[in-house]
């Protein structure tokens, strides 16, 4: 009888690793949330708001439902509409493009740089006149820092000055990450980040939150969480959502916070590795000098004519698991494709969610796990 070694998969993101070292202290902290009973609005979510400005030097922190209600309440305070357009890259995730056109507006794509994936600014020039050629009123931008990497956040500003436009920064893959040197969360008029499950500082469900310097936009984003709440909860001053962050989450992440600093070290450490061990092969990522990555994904580019499929099945044979980030641009999406694009169209988005795969990347893949990886990746290309 023939005997087959079984080979224990590598996890893509390790949430049990991380479980396994902060088992105690989350579970004491849900412990306090579930004898105190305060499940929406309870302190811990107080708590976490303080820290988290304190951590990212914004002087307000909003918590929310999720990523996606973060990028919309700021859109909705801002008055954003029919007839808008607000710009975005189209390599990254629906949601920035759908909060845009949930509110009524034009979201217009533009491309990225080949380089870092994030926006490319002389896309967002063009599009820019496109949209002003299509008879809609230029009024936000929402750079992504896409896969834990600062956008070009000083050209961004520069253009929205000169346009009269305001940024809302899409932070969701990024929280923790500097630009040139200080924390994203002050970069815009508004950051937004995401806390679901799988990002870098991730909840167990869904939760998300705004960071702002803004103290009117602070104010109306907190009426807007609650239903557009006034004076009191009968007294709804304007259009809003149900877009608190529940206590439960917010203990949670009370809890992940005080380790997150050492995680995104070791992120940094995984990515130094890779590329050093891969750079010679494949496209490795590439960090701009002066800012710091989180690490959100480790995002390879194959050589040109690779089989992208045959490459996963091979590492996947191997038990390495793979993903694509972006197999799709959202411009290429059902649901966006009849919606603008910059002038001269977005090559550079197309060309990445053809090429572009994910490997594993977390706090805790140790280097003999890495090493399995690395040389299942090599084995794949020889």
């Amino acid at each position: 009888m023939n005997q087959h070694t079984r080979i224990d998969p590598v996890p893509f993101i390790d949430i049990g690793a991380q479980r396994r070292r902060l088992g105690a202290s989350i579970d004491a902290a849900v412990g306090r949330v579930l004898t105190h009973c305060q499940f929406i609005n309870g302190p811990e979510v107080t708590q976490l708001e303080a820290a988290l400005a304190a951590y990212s030097g914004a002087k307000h922190v909003i918590g929310c439902a999720s990523g996606t209600d973060a990028l919309l309440m700021v859109l909705m305070a801002r008055k954003v509409g029919p007839g808008d357009a607000v710009f975005c890259p189209s390599f990254t995730y629906c949601a920035t493009g759908e909060a845009v056109a949930l509110t009524g507006a034009t979201p217009v794509f533009v491309d990225v740089d080949e380089t870092t994936f994030n926006i490319d600014i002389a896309s967002l020039r063009r599009a820019i006149a496109t949209a002003k050629k299509l008879g809609l009123t230029p009024k936000a931008i929402i750079p992504v820092d896409l896969f834990g990497q600062p956008a070009d956040h000083d050209a961004v500003a520069a253009i929205a000055r000169a346009e009269g436009l305001f940024v809302l920064d899409d932070a969701a893959q990024a929280f923790g990450a500097k630009y040139k040197g200080k924390r994203l969360g002050t970069a815009a008029l508004a950051t937004a980040t995401s806390f679901f499950p799988a990002k870098p500082l991730g909840c167990y469900g869904d939760g998300g939150a705004i960071f702002t310097d803004d103290d009117e936009l602070a104010d109306v984003l907190r009426s807007i969480r609650v239903h557009g709440q006034g004076s009191d909860k009968y007294d709804n001053v304007r259009l809003g959502l149900t877009g608190r962050l529940d206590t439960i989450q917010a203990a949670v992440l009370l809890e992940k916070l005080k380790i997150f600093d050492d995680e995104i070290a070791a992120r940094n450490k995984v990515a130094e590795r890779y590329a050093r061990s891969l750079g010679n092969i494949v496209t490795v990522p590439r960090v701009t000098a002066g800012n710091e990555s989180i690490w959100a994904c480790y995002t390879i580019r194959l050589p040109k004519g690779t089989d992208r499929a045959a490459f996963a099945a091979s590492l996947q044979a191997q038990g390495v698991p793979t993903a694509i980030y972006y197999v799709k641009s959202m411009h290429m999406q059902t649901a966006y494709q009849a919606y603008p694009v910059s002038d001269a169209g977005l090559p550079v988005c197309e060309a990445l969610s053809a090429d572009v795969i994910s490997l594993p990347v977390h706090a805790y893949l140790d280097e003999p796990t890495q090493d399995r990886v690395i040389q299942a990746v090599r084995d794949a290309l020889a």
